[in-house]
Formats: structure tokens, sequence, C-alpha cells
């Protein structure tokens, strides 16, 4: 199985021993300090009756230290100490060895043994306590087994995590397979669309093909009847062109003409202010009374001569006597402006005059019925 790690396989087995070894150093140094201390407070126990002299120094140590590791469980599961108490120089208090002891059966100088404890006490004692973790014992092997199984479990959860990596991996896998035989499954579809398409459009090129062919033979046909055509159209172009030149030609004899009246009318107009301003000094001689518009010069000046006649007559009658002129209407009072009449004569003839105020009369407008309205409207701007 792929998720299994050899790296985790092989620290499983590694770790088992590697803690125990490190398990046993670590127990080793922490009891050897830890009895140390122990032993260093207990070993003398009470200095009187050693001073007293009533037991010696050696056996009171053996005793205290005895009892001390008697009562340590630690040591009977597993965990042997050695214990040894020296003089500074090199006298062995503990462990007892045989030989040491003074074998006489008299009963010990109280004085003598209290002198021997005081030279051991001022010698100086040195404690030194060595620890070792016994192996094959319960406390040993009960911390073998325990991380045996530590290691058992910690390989029993990654495998664990193996087979479900596993398992969601299979099951990713088989739904992968299902989406992608329905991938391809719907793919065979669209190809099987993509063939009728294909068949259509091959139909359908085949025939714009028949249908090209067939407008390429109509087009082959009507070529000539194209050709006459063209040939019909450029001759109208050409005719167009003649037309347009003679046009033309007519064009400029139309602006020459166009000169020349205007050089005429030019020659006219030149007549007409000779002929205005000399009737404007013949009425302005003859008529003091009044006072002539040049409006009214001009309209008298554009008169028949018939009508000329009846119109000074008017303009006679206004110099001598208004009243004999007869008044057919009133065309202009409104406030501010004074009032125009309209005087009628030879039945189309129109004159227009107003009242000053020193007495004279305007004549404002002379002309005919057929030019009223542009005499009313010039009226209307005064």
């Amino acid at each position: 199985m792929r998720y299994l790690s050899f790296k985790i396989f092989l620290l499983c087995i590694i770790f088992p021993p590697v803690c125990y070894i490190l398990t046993a150093y670590i127990a080793e140094r922490t009891s050897q300090n830890y009895y140390t201390d122990q032993i260093k407070d207990i070993y003398t126990g009470d200095l009187q009756p050693l001073l007293m002299g009533n037991v010696r120094l050696k056996t009171v140590i053996t005793q205290n230290i005895d009892n001390y590791l008697q009562t340590r469980n630690l040591i009977h599961l597993g965990l042997k100490v050695d214990v040894t108490i020296v003089t500074q120089k090199g006298n062995i208090l503990y462990p007892d060895i045989i030989g040491n002891e003074n074998l006489s059966s008299l009963p010990p100088d109280p004085m003598q043994v209290a002198a021997d404890n005081y030279a051991l006490l001022n010698e100086g004692l040195v404690v030194r306590v060595e620890t070792k973790f016994e192996h094959n014992r319960l406390l040993s092997n009960s911390i073998l087994v325990f991380y045996i199984f530590l290691s058992a479990l910690i390989f029993y959860l990654h495998y664990k995590a193996a087979v479900r990596k596993a398992a969601l991996e299979e099951r990713e896998t088989r739904l992968e397979m299902d989406r992608l035989q329905a991938q391809d499954s719907e793919n065979v579809a669209k190809l099987d669309q993509l063939v009728g398409a294909r068949q259509d459009l091959q139909k359908e090129l085949a025939r714009l093909k028949k249908s090209m062919e067939d407008e390429r033979i109509k087009a082959g046909r009507f070529e000539s009847e194209l050709f006459e055509e063209v040939e019909t159209l450029e001759g109208k172009l050409q005719e167009n062109i003649s037309l347009q030149d003679t046009q033309q030609a007519e064009i400029s004899e139309l602006r020459d003409k166009i000169k020349k009246l205007e050089k005429g009318r030019q020659k006219i107009d030149k007549q007409k202010v000779k002929t205005m301003d000399a009737t404007q000094k013949r009425l302005t001689t003859l008529y003091k009374n009044l006072s002539i518009h040049d409006r009214a010069i001009s309209g008298f000046v554009d008169l028949e001569d018939e009508m000329k006649i009846k119109a000074e007559e008017v303009i006679h009658q206004l110099n001598e006597d208004p009243s004999l002129v007869t008044i057919k209407r009133k065309v202009f009072g409104r406030k501010g402006h004074k009032t125009v009449f309209e005087v009628v004569y030879a039945y189309k003839g129109r004159l227009y005059f107003r009242n000053l105020k020193n007495n004279q009369i305007e004549v404002l407008a002379i002309g005919t019925k057929n030019t009223q309205a542009k005499e009313l409207e010039f009226l209307a701007g005064l």
C-alpha cells in the first residue's frame, strides 16, 4: 500500500529501544542526584550519641543507610543503588568491610569511641552514590513494554490513516471513472450530432455548387445582353453629354442676355432717377402748399400718362382746396401716428396723404390698385 510510510515503519521499530535507553540514562542521572541528597540528610543521624561515645560512627552510618535503602520501592523494582562513604583520608565507613571492625569482646571505652567519632567527623566525610538501571527487571521491562505499545499504537494509527486515504482515493477514482464514462457517452452523442451536421453541410455545399454552376451558365447566357445594355448606356451617356454641352451653350447665351438686360435696366434706372428729379422739382415748384414724399414721386413716375394727369389733378386740388378731394377711407389712424387718408382717382389710382402740424399736407404715396398692398405696407412702416 503506497500510503504506508517506510520512514514511519522504521521509526516505530527504532522508537522503543531508543526511548528505553534514554529513559534508563535519565533515570540513573536523576535518581543518583536524588539519593545523594537524601543520604546526605540521614546518614549520620543525631550527632549527640556519637559525641557521647554511645555508638560508633560507622555503625550509625551503616544502620541509617541500610534502613533507608530498604524502604525505597524503586530499588526492589530494578534500580540498583551503590553507596560509598569515605573520609578525606580514604577510610571507608560504608559499606562495612569485614575485618575493619574491632573484634574485641571487651566493652568499648565511651571516651575512646567519642574521640574516634570526633576524629572521623573532623576528617570530613564524602558521600558517593552510583545508580544503575538494571535490565530484565520489572521496572525496565514495564518501561520497554510501554514504549513498544506506544510504537505499535503509532503504527496502528498510521495504518488506519493510510487505509482511509486509500479508500478515499479508490472512491474518488471510481467517481472520476463514472464521470469520464458519462463524459465519453456525451462526447459520443456530440460526435454523432457533428457527423450528422457534417453530412447536412456536405449536402448544402453540393447544392450551393450546383446553384453556382447554374448561375454561371445564366451569367454566360446574359453576358451578351449585358454588353448590349452597356453599349446602349454608353450611347445615352454620349447623348447626355451632347445635351449638357447644348445646355451649357444656352446658359452662356442667357447670361449674356442677362448682362445686356442689366445694362439696359441700369440705363432705365438712370433715366428714371433723372425723371424723378425733374418731376420733384416741377411738383415742388407748382404746389408749394404740399410736401411730396420720395415714395410718391417714384409712384407718380411709374404711372401711365393718362393716370399721371388724373393723379396731378388730385394733387392740384389738395394744394388749392383739400375740401374738394373726395376721401375714400382712413387707412391708418393708430394712437401716436398721423391719420392717413386714401383717395381714389381714375378708378384704379390710389393716392395717400396726411395733414401736418403747419397746416401743410404731405403726399405719402401714389400708385394703382395693383400696387396697393405695397403702399399699405410702406405706410405701416412710417
